[in-house]
């Protein structure tokens, strides 16, 4: 997959170098394209080093080169993101002003096209521009609202890039087609914690990054999803349902509430296996001796969920640093699951707290498709296509 990330010439021009490496986090190929005023702001050469790739920002170069670059980038990309957009080229956009590469290009391509302004105030608010953006909607372009915020200047108001984060979030929403569209999705994420006393508890490693890849894929597809997820340094995927939870105990009582309502359970919490059987009121002092904490088995949520079954598809993870295959076809047993994703954590860049992840699907006739380490948005378009198929494969 390949993004042509257009940057035209406002003070934002410099959050371009974040959405480079945020749709880089996600495994996807961006090319730059400059107009000549953005070029006062970011040099090409920042762009060209973190993307990797040749930076486009002349309409005219070397005559050895027979096709013109609007042409063969409009052929080579899949979406067109302008970020930041400014009044001026909404303005070339929505009147067929072709003075550039970067317009030209825009009559170029045939792919998705999302644009995210970023101006003053006063010039947002301006019928023009308003007009011009309503008529950009009404040619198919996505529209990235801006935030309230400070503004160059010093003033504050209406008018600043959207965050990175929802820019990718968006861009990646208008290249999926709507292959889950309504079909309501429950997805657990994150860590557990129990409570020892006021100040210590008991957690593991997990910092959500793969559950909330999924949930943000499947809403990309048009799924309809409720995230349950424990405490996490992560922003909620936009257009996801989240119920913030804290300990195992409350995961259960919210996937449990949740359960009938969802065709697809994605169980891709790690629940914390143990907590104190007891949590105290008061901080422990050091003095008591370390046998006071007894500790208990939590709730095995994955096992009440196969319970009550019915017609979901169930999905689960198995996180192991040995004999990752053996151990996830017996949970993928036992727990009755129709799909697992074997997760080795002992392997760099796989595992709790990284960006990737190497993982093998099983389904529940034993088939297994090892995945090569993939950027974890990467991983979640894996499960999801194989969740695609199965769903299909029921409604036969």
């Amino acid at each position: 997959m390949k993004v042509a990330l257009g940057v035209s010439g406002g003070i934002a021009a410099y959050k371009g170098v974040e959405i480079v490496r945020e749709f880089q986090r996600r495994g996807i190929e961006v090319v730059v394209v400059m107009t000549r005023n953005a070029c006062r702001f970011v040099s090409p050469m920042t762009f060209q080093t973190i993307s990797q790739n040749r930076v486009y920002h002349r309409m005219f170069t070397s005559t050895e080169e027979r096709e013109a670059h609007h042409i063969s980038l409009a052929k080579e990309v899949d979406l067109l993101l302008i970020a930041p957009a400014t009044a001026n080229i909404i303005g070339k956009f929505a009147h067929g002003i072709a003075d550039d590469l970067l317009s030209t290009l825009f009559l170029a391509v045939s792919c998705p096209v999302v644009v995210a302004p970023a101006m003053h105030q006063r010039m947002y608010l301006h019928p023009q521009v308003k007009e011009n953006l309503q008529r950009l909607q009404q040619l198919g372009v996505k529209l990235v609202e801006p935030e309230a915020g400070y503004l160059a200047g010093g003033d504050e108001g209406v008018g600043r890039l959207a965050e990175v984060s929802k820019i990718v979030q968006l861009s990646l929403r208008a290249l999926r087609k709507k292959t889950l569209a309504g079909v309501p999705f429950l997805i657990t994420a994150g860590p557990t914690c129990e409570d020892i006393d006021p100040v210590r508890y008991i957690t593991n490693r997990s910092t959500g990054k793969m559950g909330y890849a999924l949930a943000e894929a499947a809403v990309a597809r048009g799924a309809e999803v409720t995230l349950i997820s424990g405490p996490t340094n992560l922003s909620p995927p936009i257009g996801a349902r989240l119920i913030p939870i804290r300990s195992a105990r409350q995961m259960r009582e919210k996937v449990l509430e949740e359960l009938e309502k969802n065709k697809v359970v994605i169980k891709a919490a790690a629940v914390t296996d143990f907590r104190p059987r007891s949590s105290s009121p008061c901080k422990i002092k050091k003095d008591v001796p370390l046998g006071a904490l007894e500790l208990e088995l939590s709730e095995d949520i994955l096992a009440e969920i196969s319970q009550q079954k019915g017609n979901r598809l169930v999905v689960g993870f198995a996180a192991e640093s040995e004999e990752v295959v053996p151990y996830a076809l017996k949970k993928l047993k036992e727990k009755k699951l129709d799909l697992i994703v074997a997760n080795d954590i002992s392997l760099p860049g796989s595992g709790f707290g990284t960006d990737t992840n190497k993982v093998t699907i099983i389904s529940a006739d034993g088939k297994q498709t090892p995945l090569p380490q993939l950027p974890k948005r990467e991983v979640a378009e894996r499960i999801l296509d194989r969740i695609e198929e199965m769903l299909a494969d029921a409604n036969r």
